[in-house]
């Protein structure tokens, strides 16, 4: 699974582990999912270049994602790496990137 092609939505009933017929995605709980660090390129992000944005504020389902002054910022302790942030980025290429 790459978070930076297609977010995972964390669903409580793991679709996706159910469905995976070679027994490749193993249900540890979707509380303990980790797909590496959500990160930030604030030379491409709209609120360090001067538009308001605001998209991502709400995407994420761990609360990693805060904004202050209207710029985002991601607490890496508390990221999972899911995407969700970075599929709402309007930003054109993305301003947020998932490394692991």
């Amino acid at each position: 699974m790459d978070p930076n092609a297609a977010p995972c939505h964390l669903c409580a009933d793991t679709p996706c582990i159910q469905a995976c017929g070679e027994g490749a995605l193993i249900d540890i709980g979707v509380e303990h999912l980790f797909f590496g660090i959500a990160t930030i390129d604030e030379s491409s992000c709209l609120p360090f270049r001067g538009p308001e944005c605001g998209a991502c504020r709400r995407s994420c389902p761990r609360g990693a994602l805060t904004m202050s002054l209207g710029r985002p910022s991601i607490d890496a302790a508390g990221c999972n790496g899911c995407g969700l942030c970075r599929d709402d980025c309007p930003v054109w290429g993305k301003a947020i990137a998932v490394s692991w």
